[in-house]
């Protein structure tokens, strides 16, 4: 395996209809794309986790988790260190859940019952007290909020190139006239691409990159001030502005401060 990668686990079916895994992820890792005949439910308990798709990268900051139907190709990815708590459930038992990815806001009852489930023995009675406690955690899961945390990500081979030095330097300042001269591509062939591949604008685009991005410093417990700086913004108070407007909640208010 290359460095950092993480192996995916080698499974062919679920023991029960709810299956747990709890992992301690390192700064970096990652696994490869891959897919299953079961639904993912991806709890971050600290850190930040990352789930990308064709579709676009859905990340989840704590009490924030990630849907993943069955058979959608996916790797997870995390920035920094990251406990990552795995549901993976059948899909006969998850009829009332998304039948698209999604980022899904944990309740105080969804967090304590995925904690107890993952003290269940692999193989529980799913007619008994065990299996009661995993239909509650079901009906729980099928009423949660849906969080913000998703980018859409081009497939247009300028701007993926546009979307990478971005997402290595967030702050970059460079407008689509910039970038036009650098990919080769005129800045209103641009900007109506951006628009056709992720439905929106580049600056849209841009910002909600930037604010995806900080999640991970927010949550290593970076400063506002220099978070802000780093991710292109001239001021605190316009990235805690754009922050809230995204994500319903200040970067305080994320991560409990």
């Amino acid at each position: 395996m290359q460095p950092n990668q993480r192996p995916v686990p080698a499974m062919t079916h679920l023991p029960r209809p709810v299956f747990s895994r709890h992992e301690a992820l390192a700064p970096g890792s990652w696994t490869e794309e891959h897919t299953h005949p079961w639904c993912q439910f991806s709890y971050a308990s600290s850190g930040v986790l990352g789930v990308r798709t064709a579709a676009g990268d859905y990340v989840a900051p704590p009490h924030f988790a990630v849907w993943i139907p069955p058979g959608v190709l996916h790797q997870v990815v995390n920035r920094g260190r990251a406990e990552m708590r795995s549901l993976y459930v059948a899909p006969e038992v998850a009829g009332d859940l998304p039948g698209e990815c999604c980022v899904m806001e944990m309740s105080p009852l969804a967090g304590e019952l995925v904690q107890r489930i993952s003290g269940l023995p692999v193989e529980y009675d799913p007619q008994g007290p065990a299996g009661r406690l995993v239909a509650v955690l079901l009906d729980e899961l099928a009423v949660l909020r849906r969080g913000g945390f998703r980018l859409p990500l081009p497939k247009d081979r300028r701007l993926v190139a546009i979307c990478n030095a971005l997402q290595e330097n967030p702050a970059d300042p460079r407008n689509l006239g910039d970038w036009a001269h650098h990919v080769g591509a005129s800045d209103r062939t641009l900007a109506r691409l951006f628009v056709k591949e992720t439905g929106l604008g580049f600056g849209l685009w841009r910002q909600r990159l930037r604010l995806v991005l900080s999640l991970d410093a927010l949550q290593a417990g970076v400063g506002v001030t220099e978070v802000a700086m780093a991710h292109g913004y001239e001021s605190p108070s316009a990235f805690i502005a754009a922050f809230r407007g995204l994500f319903g909640v200040t970067p305080g208010g994320l991560r409990g401060g």
